[in-house]
């Protein structure tokens, strides 16, 4: 699978992110301060850009980090298509696949350990999303609000 990796700093635990996801099998894509010469290196251009990624087929899935997670999480959320979810833990990572269909993990580079980074990645890369037909109707309501954009109608 391609997946795209953006994050507004290098740290240890972005390093880790790309060694892990390699291992799994996966094609990382870089962007922000992971990729050489890009000079979007802030969390809503790389976030938007790692977005950008999926919705136009580049990558299948994506994941993003800054300080908190929070801010790369809402910036690659304001792209259509994108379910991005911030994960402190597996069992919210678990939850964020099943109920939410979430495309994109956003990690907060601040309280996420490498430990916990591999669980939420074994959580999320094992778990399907759900195929009942509730969980489906929740998803189109999320692609309704996505077509009302800002109209507010």
């Amino acid at each position: 699978m391609k997946i795209a990796l953006g994050s507004d700093e290098q740290t240890t635990l972005t390093a880790q992110l790309i060694q892990s996801l390699k291992q799994r099998g996966h094609e990382v894509l870089l962007y922000g301060a992971l990729a050489d010469h890009d000079p979007q290196t802030d969390w809503p251009l790389c976030s938007s850009n790692v977005a950008q990624a999926i919705a136009t087929g580049q990558a299948e899935e994506g994941i993003v980090c800054c300080w908190t997670g929070t801010g790369a999480a809402i910036a690659a959320n304001k792209v259509s298509g994108i379910r991005a979810a911030l994960c402190h833990d597996a069992e919210t990572a678990k939850g964020a696949r099943i109920w939410n269909h979430a495309n994109v993990l956003a990690l907060s580079l601040r309280t996420t350990s490498e430990a916990i980074a591999n669980e939420i990645l074994d959580a999320w890369y094992s778990t399907p999303y759900s195929d009942d037909a509730w969980n489906h109707q929740q998803i189109e309501r999320i692609r309704a609000l996505e077509q009302k954009g800002t109209s507010g109608t």
